[in-house]
């Protein structure tokens, strides 16, 4: 489950400027990819029908929404097959506000350095 997230920081650490790499990119892809899964391991069960579906439904919605975050779709397929309680959806949400807080501290370290860099 939290699989994604790793992923989600690599990418995020070897390219930060990229436009996949960003704050809202990363949490609105990977909460809805989490919230598309679970609701259709509610509706189907867990197993390869509502791991299709989300899969599908997950990169057709990032594609609209322009918030494409390839790793998102793992946290899909995640839920979709195995997250049987709430309490797994609350961790990854909380595990996503962490990832995000840490962009953040990124985004702000990037921007201070050549600063810094100028001054001395």
């Amino acid at each position: 489950m939290f699989a994604s997230l790793a992923f989600s920081a690599f990418l995020i650490y070897l390219d930060p400027q990229h436009g996949t790499n960003t704050v809202r990119t990363l949490t609105i892809s990977h909460l809805m990819a989490a919230m598309i899964g679970w609701v259709l391991l509610l509706c189907f069960g867990s197993g390869y029908l509502a791991a299709g579906i989300s899969l599908v439904m997950t990169i057709v919605l990032m594609i609209v929404l322009d918030v494409v975050h390839p790793p998102a779709v793992s946290a899909s397929l995640s839920f979709a097959l195995r997250a049987h309680n709430e309490t797994h959806l609350i961790l990854f949400f909380l595990a996503i506000a962490v990832t995000a807080t840490l962009v953040l501290l990124e985004r702000i370290t990037l921007w201070i350095l050549p600063a810094y860099d100028r001054s001395s």
